[in-house]
């Protein structure tokens, strides 16, 4: 009898990668081709932090090689060591294999340039967010910023927080202020907790674990980020195997995507100050959204990735 061929999470056979001959790859480049070409073959999805195949091998050699992406072109010719190669052949194999983000491949994702520790109870962490913080919320009161002075920013909250990530990037950019940070998952409280040490942040990131606003009693900000669950049943059904390995319930957001996003917005006035605004991404769910709240005047923000997939609304509008 012939012997059953191992299968992969969506039933089909498992990619076998061609052997590499020794001496066949030499530098960093090469690996970046030969990695391109295995996840091209592969159709791989790419959604994770890289966009595109190209960026995320030269991701993946870079963390093998434990240098800064930044670092990439300078390095980029250089020659690796053979138990090198092996490492990043072994990550090669297993991102096509496994189908698994590659952040949780190396326990690692970057944004803002900041470097976040992730694993399977998080979601791999790419809002655009942390860009709006830069982009609209600067010090210069240049058009278009919605909070023209960091500095008297004094409580922030990051509802559905995961790894921490833009509660940590908050407070790096608004340095005076206390950051609160929410999540229903006790796994990702867990590495929330565990970024929030790294960045020696624990006197001004406090961490609850809870549904949305529960666990914080009658407490008011001056600003209000969250990244919350929005993909509809459609979409559930549709995810790709990247996906499929994070935890659903930081996808899941109901039948028209919308559950979570409704209470945000029907309990978030009674948790902002007067002068206070909430900055809310929805993925690209803007018609539903528009069709839903007629009555709200939301903002849409863009970003260099995005159009209209984060909304902003002032306290006062809320109501």
């Amino acid at each position: 009898m012939a012997r059953a061929s191992k299968k992969t999470a969506r039933g089909r056979a498992a990619p076998r990668l061609a052997k590499v001959g020794a001496g066949e790859l030499l530098t960093l480049l090469d690996f970046v081709r030969y990695a391109v070409s295995r996840f091209v073959e592969a159709e791989l999805a790419f959604a994770h932090g890289t966009t595109d195949p190209v960026a995320e091998a030269a991701f993946l050699v870079s963390e093998a090689l434990h240098l800064n992406p930044e670092q990439f072109e300078i390095f980029a010719k250089a020659r690796v060591t053979v138990a090198e190669g092996k490492t990043i052949l072994d990550l090669i194999h297993r991102r096509v294999t496994t189908r698994k983000p590659a952040a949780y491949l190396v326990n690692k994702i970057y944004m803002r340039g900041l470097p976040f520790y992730v694993d399977e109870r998080v979601i791999v962490p790419r809002s655009f967010i942390g860009e709006l913080l830069d982009s609209h919320f600067g010090s210069d009161g240049a058009a278009g910023s919605l909070i023209d002075d960091p500095t008297a920013v004094e409580r922030v909250l990051d509802l559905c927080t995961g790894s921490g990530c833009l509660a940590i990037l908050a407070a790096h950019h608004f340095p005076n202020a206390a950051v609160d940070a929410v999540d229903i998952s006790k796994g990702a409280i867990e590495v929330a907790t565990r970024n929030v040490g790294e960045y020696g942040l624990g006197d001004r990131i406090s961490l609850y674990r809870g549904d949305l606003f529960a666990p914080l009693g009658d407490a008011r900000y001056d600003l209000i980020i969250t990244n919350p669950p929005y993909v509809d049943a459609e979409g559930m059904a549709a995810l790709p195997p990247e996906c499929r390995a994070e935890p659903k319930l930081a996808f899941d957001g109901g039948a028209d995507g919308l559950d979570v996003v409704r209470r945000i917005l029907r309990e978030a006035p009674d948790h902002l100050t007067p002068d206070g605004g909430l900055i809310c991404e929805i993925g690209r769910g803007r018609e539903l959204v528009d069709e839903a709240f007629p009555e709200l005047p939301l903002l849409w923000l863009d970003t260099e990735d995005s159009e209209a997939e984060v909304f902003w609304i002032a306290a006062a509008d809320l109501g």
